[in-house]
């Protein structure tokens, strides 16, 4: 893939990320923040306005300002800058890959958005579950950080199979290949 098509496919999907998941938050917060949960499919999906100061379920919720300063924005931003370059400046990275790595990019930034300028708090409004067994309250772009994460496993397992098919059909034994001893 080219440096330059990678650098759009990055982009769109960095602003359609970003987009989407500001738009639901100022949209939670306009409709739901000071409202009830709202319950729908039998209480299987709720919208419910949450503020998180933690990461992922409100991990590090209880530590200082500073710490979650440190930790959630400037540490998280490094990563997200780093991820950038590794997406733009890797010359093997195909397509599909660029494409789940711009989703968590994109999930990733909206979210280090909300800590910037939200005085460290990131905005939830999702709820899933049933009966008692419950997700936490999440965002849209968790949802798209999760998907990318997701496919990046899909397309590593699915390049491992394909990888030991090809190995197995150069003349390899089974026994030659990692892991089938």
């Amino acid at each position: 893939m080219q440096r330059m098509q990678r650098f759009c496919l990055t982009l769109l999907i960095l602003a359609c990320c970003f987009g989407c998941d500001q738009v639901s938050k100022r949209v939670a917060q306009e409709k739901l923040q000071y409202q009830r949960p709202q319950s729908f499919l039998g209480n299987t999906f709720r919208l419910q306005y949450a503020e998180n100061t933690g990461a992922f379920l409100s991990l590090g919720s209880s530590l200082s300002k500073t710490t979650r300063m440190v930790l959630f924005t400037a540490l998280s931003g490094g990563l997200l800058v780093a991820l950038l370059l590794y997406i733009l400046l890797n010359k093997e990275l195909d397509r599909n890959h660029t494409f789940a790595l711009s989703l968590i990019l994109g999930g990733g930034f909206s979210n280090l958005y909300d800590r910037i300028f939200n005085d460290g708090r990131v905005i939830d409004f999702m709820n899933m579950g049933i009966g008692s067994l419950r997700t936490g309250i999440f965002n849209w772009a968790d949802v798209v950080i999760m998907v990318g994460m997701g496919l990046i496993i899909l397309l590593n397992f699915g390049s491992r199979k394909s990888s030991r098919g090809m190995n197995h059909s150069s003349g390899d034994s089974p026994e030659d290949l990692p892991g089938t001893s």
